[in-house]
C-alpha cells in the first residue's frame, strides 16, 4: 500500500495495531478522521488518552473503574452476597447485556493453563479467598469458559473453597464446549445463568 504522506501512513500503521483491523480498514478510519473537524478529532483523540492514562481498576474485583470501587461494587441494589467469577472485563460486559444477573463479580484476569506458563499464581484466586472469608458470601457462580482450562480452573478454585460453608455453581452448559461467552447471544447466556448447576455435578462429568 503506496501512501504520498507519511503522516497518513504512520496513522494507518497504529490503527492497524488494533485487533480485527487490516490495513484496509485502518486506512478507511484515518480517512473518515481526515473529513471531520479538527475539534472532534482532538476530541477523538483526548477521550482515548484520558481513558489510557485515567482509568483505573476496582480494588474488590477487578472490574474498570473511574475510581477505586467499580459502579458494580458500589451498587446497593445487587445482590452483595452472590459472585460471579468470570475471566476477563468482556465476560463482564457479555452478562451484564443479558440484564438477568444482579449480584457482583470477581474477575480472575485468566484461567490456569500450564501450557501457557499461567498458574494459580498469576491469577486472582487469593484475593477471591479472601473476599469470601471476610465478606458474606452465600454463592460463587463459575461462568468461565467452557474448555479443559476453563473446567481446570474451576475445579481449583472449587477445592480452595471447601472450608467455606457457601453455594458453589457453575453456568449450565447452554455454551458449547470450547466457546467463549463474549460470542455467546444473549438469550443462550440468559438461560445458562439461570440453570446454573451445583459445580460437583459440572466438574466430575
Amino acid at each position: 500500500m503506496q501512501f504520498s504522506s507519511s503522516l497518513l501512513e504512520n496513522a494507518v500503521n497504529e490503527f492497524s495495531k488494533l485487533p480485527g483491523i487490516g490495513k484496509k480498514t485502518a486506512l478507511r478510519l484515518v480517512l473518515h478522521l481526515l473529513k471531520q473537524d479538527t475539534k472532534e478529532v482532538n476530541q477523538f483523540s483526548d477521550v482515548i488518552a484520558r481513558m489510557r492514562s485515567e482509568i483505573k481498576f476496582c480494588q474488590r474485583c477487578f472490574n474498570v473503574a473511574d475510581g477505586d470501587i467499580c459502579s458494580i461494587c458500589a451498587n446497593s441494589a445487587r445482590k452483595q452476597e452472590i459472585i460471579c467469577v468470570v475471566e476477563s472485563i468482556r465476560d463482564v460486559i457479555a452478562i451484564e447485556s443479558t440484564q438477568q444477573y444482579n449480584g457482583i463479580y470477581h474477575i480472575l484476569g485468566g484461567i490456569i493453563s500450564p501450557l501457557d506458563g499461567i498458574g494459580p499464581d498469576h491469577l486472582h484466586i487469593e484475593t477471591l479467598l479472601n473476599r469470601v472469608q471476610k465478606e458474606k458470601t452465600e454463592e460463587i457462580i463459575f461462568a468461565l469458559n467452557p474448555t479443559i482450562q476453563g473446567d481446570t480452573t474451576i475445579y481449583y478454585i472449587q477445592k480452595k473453597l471447601q472450608p467455606h460453608p457457601i453455594r458453589i455453581t457453575t453456568i449450565a452448559r447452554g455454551i458449547a464446549f470450547g466457546g467463549e461467552l463474549e460470542y455467546a447471544d444473549e438469550m443462550t447466556l440468559a438461560r445458562s445463568l439461570q440453570n446454573r448447576l451445583p459445580v460437583e455435578k459440572y466438574v466430575n462429568h
